[in-house]
């Protein structure tokens, strides 16, 4: 993990400045020392790095009236605040799909903490009981605080994604954490459903295995299977090491809707001209148009495999007002029109 390379989006730090109520008058209060402007900041498609969102954290801390912020923050971390990785967990079976989920893609959000789970099994006089740990990890050296912090906010995010799939609190759910018991621990209460401890080696909610496997009533394969692979797009380009322009276009594209990102909005995320961007892709092999097509490409073709969407509903997806456009790109990638490409993955 590299501390100060922008990987990770700035969503997570425009909620907080949302839970702490700022107005537009005070958000540099929460970047100080960031070297990020007001007007980076505001961009909806800013990457931020894992330095940077530390800092953010001990500002927000400083600028909290309540010494709950993190609880107050893990609040507002409904399953709809993660992206692509939140709208897979809503359309997850169940429960347990979900939080598998999380685990395998959080990198994709934030590269300097990690999600956990496993399944344990303890004996009692009615036989085996088997339940679900996750547990949460922080892989950055931070303060006490900050860290108490997110392990706050992770349990609350927990609850709240649970009780959107399960539909209901989760009373029997036990949450350890790792920090010491704080000054407001009694506040917890009012929080967190069942019952927690702390002192413990690990932060981690256990919570009984068959509440993870009752149906999601709000499951959507279909959606399942769109968040996967736009998740797996993004996890493949975190795992790329190059330190390239190529690389950092890439990334951005990615972080982007489909199509949607300009070549003149592209270099400005890059804090460089347009021309420049050219003439270092030139001077990698490549061209904007060169990465955007194939990156389109790539996923006009996952899309094809799925036989429940239509060419027109691709079109769309990938950025495409109309679709005969989008069938002359392919054409143009492929040799083939979408249809015909789809019949012959099918053979």
């Amino acid at each position: 993990m590299t501390s100060q390379r922008p990987s990770m989006p700035a969503s997570y730090s425009r909620l907080i400045a949302r839970v702490l109520q700022l107005n537009e008058r005070e958000l540099p209060l929460l970047l100080r020392s960031t070297q990020l402007t007001l007007r980076q900041f505001l961009r909806e498609d800013l990457l931020i790095s894992a330095q940077q969102q530390v800092q953010i954290i001990e500002n927000a801390l400083l600028l909290a009236k309540d010494q709950e912020f993190g609880l107050q923050l893990g609040k507002q971390l409904t399953p709809a605040a993660h992206g692509a990785m939140g709208f897979l967990a809503n359309s997850s079976p169940d429960f347990l799909t979900a939080l598998q989920g999380f685990e395998t893609y959080a990198p994709t959000r934030t590269n300097f903490t990690r999600v956990e789970v496993r399944v344990t099994e303890t004996s009692s006089a009615k036989g085996g009981i088997k339940h679900l740990e996750c547990s949460h990890h922080v892989d950055i050296e931070a303060s006490n605080a900050i860290k108490r912090c997110m392990a706050e906010a992770a349990a609350m995010s927990f609850f709240e994604c649970a009780k959107f799939i399960i539909g209901r609190e989760i009373d029997e759910a036990v949450t350890y954490f790792s920090h010491d018991k704080p000054e407001y621990w009694q506040r917890y209460e009012q929080y967190l459903p069942g019952k927690f401890y702390f002192n413990s080696p690990t932060t981690f909610v256990s919570i009984p295995l068959a509440l993870c496997l009752i149906p999601n009533v709000s499951a959507n394969h279909e959606n399942y299977q769109l968040a996967m692979r736009q998740c797996e797009s993004m996890l493949q380009a975190l795992h790329t090491e190059r330190d390239t322009c190529q690389y950092r276009v890439q990334r951005i594209m990615l972080s982007s809707p489909p199509g949607q990102l300009s070549e003149e909005n592209l270099a400005a995320e890059l804090f460089i001209s347009k021309r420049t961007l050219a003439r270092r892709l030139r001077q990698e092999g490549t061209s904007y148009r060169q990465l955007r097509d194939e990156l389109l490409a790539q996923q006009a073709a996952q899309y094809l495999n799925d036989n429940q969407l239509s060419v027109e509903a691709i079109a769309a997806l990938l950025g495409y007002h109309d679709s005969a456009n989008f069938r002359r790109a392919f054409k143009r990638w492929f040799g083939m029109p979408p249809d015909k490409f789809r019949k012959s993955q099918a053979k």
